[in-house]
């Protein structure tokens, strides 16, 4: 075991995590919601009470109309399944199923069409609203965008409700601290937990308006609800490329973004 703060390195240079992980250290709390108690954890393992769905335009196909459609199951996990490619199997959210991360998570099983685009927001409403199985019907690998960030799937899902089902609920924490270093001083740590309750703290450093944020909190269902709101943010830099040089390539012209989507965050203030 690791004697470092920030436990065992499984990817990165310890150097410049030792570095980023200081400079973290020294940055103020900007929001400390830590003490907010976490959700009752359930004893079993729930799924949707009722089909529901939701509706928006494409996120890398701007111009098309895509649909999800979350439904109860009772096979443990989520899944997702392409309700347009009915010879293809269902996709296992699961770590063995990632194709790449290199813009956002998608994810695979079997032929390179069956895949699932930018999946994170979607998959965060498992621990958020603590549903255990589930499946998600999708129209094409391509998910909708929404004006209010995600609240648009919480709000669906809350009305569907939720049921317990006849399996025990399980939890499970990492062995011992463990540590992923990425680019520009980022890092991710991960340490033992006690009971089954997230705590989060996290900090940004941004050379525009989004700026050095701090913030602290356990994960409940009202603080998932909260943060469900947020809007992705771009930089002004990446909105002039979108809609000058990017124009010249199909990946960027037929994205679903618009000003009210996201977040346009300049040097020093937001552009809307």
């Amino acid at each position: 075991m690791s004697s470092e703060p920030f436990g065992l390195v499984v990817c990165g240079m310890i150097d410049e995590i030792r570095r980023a992980y200081e400079k973290w250290g020294r940055q103020a709390v900007d929001l400390d919601l830590s003490e907010e108690a976490p959700d009752t954890a359930a004893a079993y393992q729930t799924t949707l009470a009722a089909p529901c769905s939701v509706t928006g335009p494409g996120t890398f196909f701007g111009q098309a109309t895509r649909t999800l459609t979350f439904l109860p199951a009772e096979e443990p996990g989520w899944w997702f399944e392409r309700s347009d490619l009915p010879e293809s199997l269902p996709i296992r959210v699961s770590v063995h199923n990632v194709w790449t991360t290199a813009r956002n998570i998608v994810l695979r099983s079997g032929s390179p069409h069956n895949y699932m685009r930018m999946v994170e927001h979607i998959i965060a409403l498992r621990p958020g609203l603590q549903i255990d199985n589930l499946v998600i019907r999708a129209d094409s690998g391509d998910p909708p965008l929404f004006d209010e960030g995600s609240i648009d799937l919480v709000r669906a899902l809350e009305t569907a409700g939720t049921r317990p089902l006849e399996r025990p609920a399980e939890w499970m924490t990492v062995a011992e601290p463990i540590t992923l270093g990425g680019r520009n001083g980022s890092f991710l740590t991960l340490l033992p937990g006690t009971a089954p309750t997230l705590q989060v703290d996290c900090a940004t450093d941004f050379p525009n308006a989004i700026g050095r944020q701090r913030l602290r909190f356990t994960l409940n269902r009202g603080i998932f609800r909260r943060g469900a709101h947020a809007r992705t943010n771009a930089s002004a830099g990446m909105k002039l490329y979108c809609a000058t040089i990017g124009k010249l390539f199909a990946d960027i012209r037929n994205l679903g973004y618009t000003d009210k989507n996201i977040l346009i965050a300049g040097k020093r203030r937001y552009l809307n």
